[in-house]
């Protein structure tokens, strides 16, 4: 895998170059808590093999109320040596969504906090296991590794600067939730969130960025439902969902199409729709 790794890899390609000792795996599986999986718990019994579990949850920042919000670079860092993982390995990251729920949410965060050697396994585990490829079970305790990581400002809005955007309309706002959440037809997953979505916000489904077997819809395609939704690939995105972990789907679809001007807004609607001073939309996208 060169320096500059590809934001994709295949089954194929994980399958011919497992073993290689530069060459980490990571399950990044994660689910809401309505969907009764347990992602931890489907790692032990069945997980690529070498792969580690990296736990959204507890690599998340501990100061907040917010989910899984980005954590201190140096926390981050300890989480990572602790996985066994380096600063020069290449990484491979994958979830068992089917629909790269979560996986495209640690890939952005590696890039974040500057490790650019790292991809998504195109299809993740569903697709691997199709292929009867091999599974191995347990929870491995890999042995420390040397890792450092230094926050990219760039790649992250916060709530100041999203109530500035909402003034200026500097950045277009792209809302990866289901269309029914976004147009609050269905009510919010989380406790205390408004339905609705932030004014002047785009809708991009996270799930129809993927086919049938869970990869990535190839370029034309994905360019054709950017353009469907309304967004303008010659402008600066900033990408929203619930809580910040299915919008990274789009950015790692942007940066496919060769779109570099992407942040994520970490709080996302999660933040905006729980409080009760910021304005809120209801009904379809403009």
């Amino acid at each position: 895998m060169p320096h500059d790794n590809p934001a994709l890899v295949t089954t194929s390609w994980l399958g011919a170059n497992l073993g290689r000792p530069d060459l980490r795996v990571v399950d990044a599986s994660w689910y809401l808590v309505a969907s009764g999986r347990d992602a931890a718990a489907e790692f032990a019994a069945g997980h690529i093999p070498g792969a580690v579990f990296f736990d959204l949850e507890a690599s998340s920042d501990d100061a907040t109320t917010l989910p899984h919000m980005l954590p201190r670079a140096e926390r981050f860092a300890e989480r990572m040596r602790r996985l066994g993982l380096s600063d020069r390995d290449a990484v491979v990251v994958y979830d068992g969504s089917g629909v790269n729920l979560s996986a495209p949410r640690v890939w952005w965060t590696f890039r974040v906090f500057g490790h650019p050697r790292v991809s998504v396994l195109d299809g993740g585990l569903m697709k691997w296991k199709a292929e009867g490829r091999p599974l191995e079970t347990g929870s491995p305790a890999p042995a420390p590794g040397r890792y450092t990581a230094r926050l990219n400002a760039s790649l992250v809005r916060n709530f100041a600067e999203m109530l500035a955007n909402a003034a200026s309309g500097r950045e277009q706002v792209v809302d990866t939730r289901p269309a029914a959440r976004f147009e609050g037809s269905e009510p919010e997953v989380r406790p205390g969130v408004r339905t609705g979505h932030m004014p002047g916000s785009f809708n991009l489904p996270f799930g129809d960025l993927v086919a049938p077997d869970g990869t990535v819809l190839p370029p034309e395609q994905l360019r054709a439902r950017v353009e469907a939704a309304g967004i303008d690939l010659t402008r600066p995105v900033v990408a929203s969902c619930g809580s910040g972990t299915s919008a990274c789907s789009l950015v790692l679809a942007l940066h496919l199409l060769g779109h570099g001007q992407v942040a994520v807004y970490d709080g996302s609607w999660t933040e905006w729709g729980g409080r009760t001073d910021t304005p809120a939309e209801i009904g379809t996208a403009r």
